[in-house]
């Protein structure tokens, strides 16, 4: 299914500014009272995910969500973020590792425990992952056997992005605050909805314990200080505390309209492709992905939607450019059911360009060796 993100009944509030951090608050008209969400913290150590009766995944999984919703609509109490000592202790001198079964597992009738931004990482990471579907002669045998396992990305905690820990326990919470979307130098790194005011103050401070992009990173290391936005009302149109309500309205409007339409373009302004992972109740867990538009903005991202398509719960990563032309670069041979001079013709590319763009990309291991050097030198020597 491709559809666009909708924030419907989520409304953008003034920002706030620290630094090259800005937070936008989102408030929602109606809070949502028959689900809700809570942390499970897993602390450290490094986590086993498993995907599949043979499939696995190494990653950092600090904490994970337990969603809890009911059937007859009535509200549901939320458990808060939880914190409790492990039961095993693990020698200093090595790394605690811990399992998880699959990114989504349901605990009991009404609740389902699955981990934050691993859903969508897992369908980034799993991209065409079973390789090329006609065995052409130009791939490799661990291509055509193997597919692109074992794959690899670099992501940040939140903890290593500049200003964003200050910014956190800074900021005030808006009332009936449900959300955030964070920008680092007035880059969208990461939108963040829930569905009560309660879940988001509970779950508030997860937000250092994500992972965002390598741009995000070296933006907050880089960029100086952003500009804040101030709402200015000219005084000959205040004659009294009505007018001054109106104008003061009149502005949070034009900064919830600026918020949408321009700062988080990039992301609420394009299709995504989506794929449902579990349903509960009346409501639906998903992930999405984006069309993998090269030199522009793209998010990836999971969503719970209740079943008239309104965001409960929203977390996205905003993938960096080297993340998407890879992303890019698989779509489309995949389109062209992986024959390469078909894809790089749909490219507008020569077949040797698109082998070394593969091996630029980190996928060169999927040609055979002596095809990727007869395309190295056609580029040395200008041939073909």
């Amino acid at each position: 299914m491709t559809t666009a993100l909708d924030l419907t009944g989520l409304t953008a509030r003034p920002a706030q500014v620290w630094g090259a951090v800005r937070l936008v608050p989102l408030v929602r008209d109606e809070p949502i009272g028959d689900h809700r969400l809570h942390a499970e913290l897993y602390g450290d150590a490094a986590g086993l995910v498993e995907t599949g009766p043979r499939h696995a995944y190494l990653s950092y999984v600090p904490h994970g969500f337990v969603a809890t919703w009911t059937g007859d609509g009535t509200p549901a109490a939320a458990y808060g973020t939880q914190l409790a000592a492990g039961g095993d202790q693990v020698p200093a001198a090595t790394m605690g590792l811990r399992f998880h079964r699959r990114t989504a597992r349901r605990q009991a009738r009404d609740r389902l425990r699955f981990l934050p931004m691993h859903l969508s990482l897992e369908g980034y990471l799993a991209l065409h992952s079973g390789g090329p579907t006609i065995a052409w002669e130009e791939w490799s045998q661990r291509a055509v056997g193997q597919g692109l396992s074992p794959r690899a990305e670099e992501a940040y905690a939140g903890a290593e992005v500049r200003g964003l820990d200050d910014a956190l326990r800074l900021f005030e919470i808006h009332p009936g605050q449900c959300g955030v979307m964070v920008y680092v130098a007035d880059a969208l790194a990461a939108a963040f909805a829930v569905p009560h005011p309660d879940d988001y103050r509970a779950l508030h401070a997860t937000l250092l314990q994500d992972l965002y992009g390598e741009l995000i990173h070296h933006y907050a290391t880089l960029v100086l200080p952003v500009a804040d936005f101030r709402a200015r009302i000219a005084d000959t149109r205040v004659g009294s505390l009505g007018d001054l309500r109106r104008a003061a309205a009149e502005q949070e409007e034009a900064w919830a309209r600026f918020h949408d339409t321009t700062m988080a373009a990039g992301l609420l302004g394009h299709s995504y492709t989506w794929q449902s992972v579990h349903r509960m109740g009346r409501f639906t867990l998903a992930r999405f992905r984006p069309p993998f538009r090269p030199k522009k903005e793209n998010h990836i991202g999971e969503a719970i939607t209740d079943d008239s398509g309104r965001i409960a719960y929203l977390k996205t990563f905003r993938l960096s450019e080297g993340q998407v032309r890879r992303g890019h670069l698989l779509d489309r041979l995949a389109a062209h059911d992986w024959h390469l001079p078909a894809t790089a013709a749909g490219l507008g590319i020569g077949t040797a360009q698109l082998g070394l763009r593969l091996e630029a990309a980190g996928f060169g291991f999927l040609l055979r060796q002596d095809v990727l050097d007869g395309y190295r030198k056609r580029a040395r020597t200008g041939t073909g």
